[in-house]
């Protein structure tokens, strides 16, 4: 899979480069860049460096049109700018120097068409939801795909528990919530937490 950066700061890419031990890469430097870039590769991650392309991307996504695969990363993340990403078709947003075993977690994640956030926004998109009811053909659809314990789990992922509060409350192990999450997964066609809130509150 091609690593694509984009950024107009040759001394972050540099940094990436280095802490992260990347050494196949391609750097593009403008929106026109890119988007040659984008029709010559089809196996791609984009790294977007948005303290130096935020315009850019600001634009594209107002047009519309975003790539796959792109991650945003920003030096001081923000819960507001990564909720407005992530709503946008984001699939993964972060802290531009965060350690490598984070940065790893997050390319394997995004490899498999999943969303990742860093904790405290996911728990800030899940919160926001919180206070909304889940739709009544969420509702039927739950019934219709879930057991009954696949039904409590995913009432409290909706209500932002860990794994381990899930387990604590049904007094059963944190490897059987895991079971039982994987396989709301599954039948629901959602790939993480983020999807399934998406899909059954708003």
């Amino acid at each position: 899979m091609q690593i694509i950066f984009f950024s107009s700061a040759f001394d972050t890419v540099t940094e990436w480069k280095s802490t992260h031990q990347i050494k196949k890469y391609v750097l593009c430097y403008d929106i026109d860049n890119l988007k040659d870039e984008i029709k010559k590769t089809k196996d791609y991650i984009l790294l977007i460096d948005y303290d130096s392309v935020a315009s850019e991307i600001n634009k594209l996504m107002a047009s519309g049109s975003t790539f796959q695969k792109m991650i945003v990363l920003e030096k001081s993340p923000e819960l507001a700018t990564g909720k407005m990403l992530i709503s946008h078709g984001i699939k993964a947003y972060g802290n531009a120097r965060m350690l490598c075993i984070h940065f790893t977690q997050m390319l394997e994640t995004v490899k498999e068409g999943k969303v990742w956030t860093y904790p405290e926004l996911t728990a800030s998109l899940v919160k926001d939801t919180a206070g909304s009811k889940i739709k009544e053909e969420s509702v039927t659809l739950m019934q219709h795909r879930l057991s009954p314990k696949e039904i409590e789990v995913s009432y409290y992922v909706l209500d932002g528990f860990t794994n381990d509060a899930i387990a604590s409350k049904m007094d059963i192990t944190t490897r059987t919530v895991k079971a039982h999450i994987s396989s709301i997964f599954a039948k629901l066609h959602v790939s993480d937490r983020i999807s399934l809130v998406l899909l059954l509150k708003t």
